[in-house]
């Protein structure tokens, strides 16, 4: 159940696919490889979308990049966003090799007349433009302590650049305004949405690494997104991009925003506790991302591993199946209901053929 509403925003398309307007929250990451070397950044790009990457976006630092745009695009089936910086032509260029949707930052794109020629090519190509506004980006924001106060600059900034698009009478507009802290991202966030109505991109920028990252981007933008704001996100780490997208679906499932794919709940363990569950756990989720990259899970499932059986099938009745611990033995559960026993070393193997069996049965369907 929605215990929360969507902010209202147009809808955009982005190659194949629809954002804002009520569309489904969208996951977005961004390939860490050398986009000039294209068998990489390929490889790396449908390792993401076999894990439900919906958007992915290339850094293009020089023209070169620009024109292997072309190439990467005729093997991935996601959407491709051109990430541009400092020099307008090659976002001209990328425009003219097919890209999908151009983020420019106008904090550093140059003078109004460079952007409006941006403005120009992506309005004859119908293709999006997200304005990517960063406080790092903005010198007014530098010297201030307030956190509110640089949120008032970012937010105004977005304005005054998505206005310039709009005098080119161009509106397919996606706005991202980011700041490495999570109360000036959020507030700035806020502030626009009261203005305009144009989808919004949520990320908490430099949010660092796997374990803070992931803590910050899920406290920055679980705010946003029970707010209701958010239309695509990504879950920015140093890390492997797969970390981004896994994450960033795990954030959106906790919050019943997005329920495809295959959910573990654990108990954190105590004294009752006779198995090594964080090592059945590890194991259990290991072995679903192998099947998960395999093809997209459609219907959610939710697996249960308790450590005893005070949190088995009682406090886990709303999964769809799992396993309770004891000793040398499991009560394995479905809906709540005990059906059976399994010795501890078949916990994760059990798991699996259970999903096995949804599968096959159609019930949870991969794509």
């Amino acid at each position: 159940m929605k215990y929360f509403k969507r902010n209202e925003t147009k809808k955009i398309k982005i190659g194949g696919l629809v954002i804002g307007g009520g569309s489904p929250v969208a996951v977005q990451s961004m390939t860490n490889t050398n986009t000039i070397d294209v068998k990489s950044t390929i490889r790396q790009i449908k390792k993401l979308e076999n894990l439900g990457c919906e958007i992915i976006r290339v850094s293009l630092p020089d023209m070169e990049s620009a024109c292997k745009v072309s190439e990467i695009k005729k093997y991935i089936k996601i959407p491709l966003v051109a990430d541009i910086h400092f020099d307008w032509r090659i976002a001209v260029e990328a425009i003219k090799r097919g890209i999908d949707k151009i983020r420019i930052n106008p904090g550093n794109i140059g003078s109004k007349e460079k952007v409006k020629a941006v403005v120009k090519e992506a309005k004859a190509a119908k293709i999006p433009i997200r304005v990517g506004v960063n406080a790092g980006s903005l010198k007014a924001a530098h010297s201030l302590k307030d956190n509110l106060q640089k949120a008032a600059i970012l937010a105004g900034a977005a304005i005054d650049n998505v206005e310039i698009l709009e005098s080119c009478g161009f509106d397919d507009i996606v706005v991202s305004l980011k700041a490495s802290d999570i109360e000036t991202t959020v507030e700035a966030y806020k502030i626009f949405a009261s203005k305009r109505k144009y989808p919004l991109h949520l990320g908490i920028t430099e949010s660092g690494s796997l374990l803070s990252g992931n803590i910050k981007s899920a406290a920055g933008l679980g705010i946003m997104l029970y707010e209701g704001l958010g239309d695509t996100i990504r879950v920015s780490l140093t890390a492997d991009p797969a970390e981004e997208v896994k994450s960033a679906f795990m954030l959106l499932r906790s919050l019943n925003i997005r329920n495809e794919g295959i959910e573990i709940i654990s108990c954190p363990t105590c004294a009752r506790t006779k198995i090594d569950l964080i090592k059945v756990v590890s194991d259990a989720e290991k072995a679903v991302e192998k099947i998960e990259r395999a093809g997209k899970i459609i219907k959610p499932l939710k697996i249960a591993l308790m450590g005893c059986i005070v949190n088995g099938p009682g406090e886990a009745k709303d999964a769809d199946f799992g396993i309770a611990g004891g000793k040398d033995e499991g009560l394995l559960f479905e809906k709540g209901k005990i059906i059976g026993k399994v010795k501890k070393e078949d916990w994760v193997k059990t798991i699996i053929r259970f999903i096995d069996k949804e599968v096959k049965n159609g019930s949870c369907g991969i794509r």
